[in-house]
């Protein structure tokens, strides 16, 4: 499919389980994202106000297209605990055929 770079993975870190499934169905739901995967137990340190935090965390992997980023980004920084949530939207460059199907049926 030549349209894969259409297609985007979004990463979303937060503080808890319970937000990241809050987030995630938000998502789904309102037709944001085909799919969200929660990792967890994820431990990042990062510089916050001068200071190198610590903190366990959830990593939401979102599967979405490109029109649906600023969307995404809205709801996520609604509904997301940190001042400044961490989104990190790749390009997918690459996947096989079927998955960009499902994908595109899933979004557009």
């Amino acid at each position: 499919m030549d349209n894969a770079i259409e297609f985007r993975i979004v990463y979303i870190s937060i503080d808890s389980y319970d937000n990241a499934c809050k987030i995630s169905q938000i998502l789904v739901k309102e037709n944001l994202a085909a799919c969200c995967s929660i990792i967890q137990n994820v431990t990042s340190f990062f510089k916050w106000e001068n200071e190198i935090v610590n903190r366990n965390e959830f990593i939401i992997m979102v599967k979405t297209h490109f029109s649906k980023l600023d969307s995404l980004s809205k709801i996520v920084s609604e509904n997301h605990t940190d001042e400044v949530p961490e989104i990190i939207s790749v390009n997918l460059a690459e996947s096989i055929e079927p998955y960009l199907i499902w994908l595109k049926k899933e979004l557009i």
